[in-house]
């Protein structure tokens, strides 16, 4: 069978559709597609337009060396994006990204930015003005962008690269905070003008007695209102929108406590600056600010705190555009929203949420009635927006036989799929789903894919992939974890939720909170017995495999039963004492845990009773979960099970420039030839190879 999943090097060069967004007359929409370079070693990014309806052909807009993401469009139609590709004007500037625009009524992108220290992404835009707000960050000191200039001129020309704290946290997923700060600035888009001499450099003015040259900011380019003037880390968010005027943000800003923080909804006037508090709870979050295409009403989330005993709820709700007359919606609707838009006319939301293994699109009414789910099928939906002609829906729907593809859903639930210039490729297998009952009488469910050919007469070895979070749910095309390529090799995938998945209600949640060690692993187990009592499945060759928390769950695994035969672990949790102190996010695991839970959960204590081999995959960048864990796993498996002459069955794969993922796309391919190489050797009994690139 020709497919890209039978050779790595075919599986990584497969083009990816990442993004999608809609045109304000909803006839158009811009894909974001990621493909990979010549020389194999990194993803370009480009912009590609497709119509909505499902006619046409994709037609290519953007094409450079740097590539472009972050779209959006403007209320006029025209398509904003950043990308760090060189500026003809700014002949001396660093190369960082900046935001540029596409004319809706063609010609060449031009820059609209010109921040020394770039811009980091497009947060709103209006639907009926030229505004926009981008995201930037600005050095602590700096009260001006030409501050900001000489600031970072100052530092990059005596090669400092030292960061000052004054607060926590100091580090973020995979990359170091500081010394920068994040702001976000307003942009009036009419004001960009078009001109026959184009944008000219600005050289700067001759200030103090040394000569000494300051950057100003170009004069021919929109100069960005700083919307959040020194906010320290503040202008961290979670989520912001503007007025479909263009005159107000809202915005979920974050205000500091201690180690952590609470996210506020404001109002910030964007021509004055002023600042409007219009929901603060203690202990609460706000969150993912929506409004209506009237802009008379915003939607969005309160997320109370959770506690050592109990994992946070979260409800949504709706409220005029000052904040007043709030109330809840869909009080008994058991489900987590991971989207919220509002319909065309304004009198439903439109949103997203894990349910059962899936990610249907619903419809929720504002009159207090009931949800009601608009997809039906097996699929997972993102990056949805409304039609606002027909109150149709655009999105990007995957599952684990397709990747991410465009779509437009009809009122009536149908599903049409759009040009696309990322085809879908046939999956390998089949895909079913598997249920058990856990030991306390819960319906535990997932998904089992099974390889070409595997039947009673030639079962399959069997692979149980645990999913990180811990709440999340495995209802979504991964091109980190895929299971298309141990098919390919033959093998079954076990894709299970247990305990702390997503899509099944608070209480299922529950069952596992504070306790991850108790009714995740024995849901696990459970489910992996049904898996394993179908006549196509060998029992008696079976791995298991997880990262982040399922890292952390493959080593609670291995040190409590001797069932499987090899085990994966990647950026996993080892000793929770250690990992909650030196996490990115202290404060969240010490208080999701109570300290007996903490010690009592913690899989390092039975290291001593580990027997299966294990290989332990960690990245050197991942502040998420520190190496430490990973390099203290494999100091203890040493310790206690390596041969006298230092011999052992187990396995380290470091990668040193590599974060909680691994991005690169040959790193890519080396992990999975890396796990493949290490799952031949233990479940099939093939001798070890090492792949080529390990040297």
């Amino acid at each position: 069978m020709d497919s890209p999943y039978t050779s790595l090097t075919d599986y990584i060069a497969v083009p990816r559709a990442e993004a999608l967004t809609l045109s304000p007359d909803g006839r158009s929409a811009v894909l974001t597609v990621a493909t990979l370079t010549a020389d194999g070693t990194a993803f370009e990014r480009s912009l590609w337009q497709i119509a909505a309806d499902g006619s046409g052909f994709p037609r290519r807009l953007t094409r450079s060396v740097k590539g472009e993401s972050g779209a959006a469009f403007t209320a006029s139609g025209d398509i904003v994006f950043v990308s760090s590709r060189i500026d003809p004007a700014a002949t001396d500037a660093p190369e960082v990204a900046q935001l540029w625009r596409l004319p809706a009524g063609g010609g060449e992108a031009r820059p609209v930015t010109r921040l020394a220290g770039g811009v980091s992404g497009i947060a709103a835009t209006a639907l009926a003005a030229e505004t926009i707000v981008v995201a930037a960050d600005l050095l602590p000191s700096s009260a001006t962008l030409e501050d900001d200039a000489a600031s970072r001129r100052l530092r990059r020309d005596k090669k400092v690269t030292a960061v000052f704290h004054d607060s926590y946290p100091v580090r973020y997923w995979d990359h170091d905070l500081g010394p920068a700060e994040p702001h976000l600035f307003a942009l009036d888009m009419a004001a960009v003008a078009e001109s026959v001499a184009g944008s000219a450099p600005d050289r700067g003015d001759v200030g103090g007695a040394d000569g000494t040259v300051t950057d100003s900011y170009p004069s021919d380019l929109p100069r960005p209102t700083d919307l959040t003037p020194r906010p320290g880390r503040s202008a961290d968010t979670a989520g912001q929108a503007l007025t479909p005027d263009g005159r107000t943000l809202l915005v979920a800003l974050r205000v500091p406590e201690r180690r952590s923080g609470r996210f506020v909804l404001v109002s910030i006037d964007v021509a004055t600056g002023e600042r409007t508090t219009l929901m603060d709870e203690d202990r609460v979050h706000i969150e993912s600010p929506v409004i209506s295409r009237d802009g008379a009403t915003i939607a969005f989330l309160r997320v109370p705190f959770h506690t050592q005993t109990a994992s946070a709820d979260q409800e949504i709700w709706v409220a005029d555009i000052d904040g007043m007359n709030a109330r809840r919606v869909a009080a008994t609707w058991d489900r987590w929203p991971t989207s919220l838009r509002f319909d065309a006319r304004g009198e439903s939301l439109i949103a997203t949420a894990d349910d059962d293994g899936r990610g249907p699109v619903y419809r929720i009414p504002l009159d207090g009635s009931d949800p009601v789910r608009l997809t039906s099928d097996d699929f997972s939906y993102t990056d949805v927006s409304v039609d606002p002609a027909t109150d149709d829906l655009v999105a990007l729907r995957s599952s684990w036989t397709a990747p991410p593809h465009p779509v437009r859903i009809h009122a009536d639930g149908s599903v049409t799929p759009l040009a696309s210039p990322a085809p879908v490729p046939e999956p390998i297998g089949t895909i079913t789903g598997i249920e058990t009952t856990a030991t306390d009488g819960t319906r535990v469910r997932g998904w089992l894919l099974l390889p070409e050919g595997a039947d009673a007469a030639a079962p399959a070895p069997l692979l149980l992939w645990i999913h990180g979070g811990p709440l999340n749910s495995w209802n979504a095309w991964s091109w980190r974890w895929n299971p298309q390529l141990a098919l390919a090799k033959g093998y079954a995938v076990l894709l299970p939720d247990p305990a702390l998945s997503t899509g099944y209600g608070i209480d299922f949640i529950a069952r596992g909170w504070n306790a991850w060690g108790a009714a995740p692993y024995t849901d696990l187990l459970a489910i992996t017995d049904e898996a394993e009592r179908r006549d196509d499945i060998d029992e008696s060759r079976t791995a298991a495999m997880g990262g982040s928390f399922g890292g952390y769950m493959a080593n609670w695994v291995a040190g409590h039963t001797d069932r499987f035969r090899a085990i994966v672990s990647h950026a996993s949790l080892w000793a929770l004492d250690q990992f909650a102190g030196t996490t990115d996010n202290s404060e969240f695991w010490q208080t999701a845990f109570t300290p007996e839970g903490l010690e009592a959960n913690s899989p390092h204590h039975a290291v001593r009773d580990i027997v299966t081999p294990m290989l332990v995959v960690h990245g050197d960048r991942d502040y998420r979960v520190p190496v430490g864990e990973s390099l203290r796993l494999w100091s203890e498996l040493a310790e206690h099970h390596a041969a006298a002459d230092g011999t052992t069955p187990h396995r380290f794969l470091l990668f040193p420039d590599e974060n909680h993922w691994v991005l690169k796309p040959q790193h890519a391919v080396l992990w999975y030839e890396t796990v493949f190489a290490f799952l031949d050797e233990h479940v099939h009994g093939r001798d070890w190879r090492r792949p080529e690139s390990l040297g």
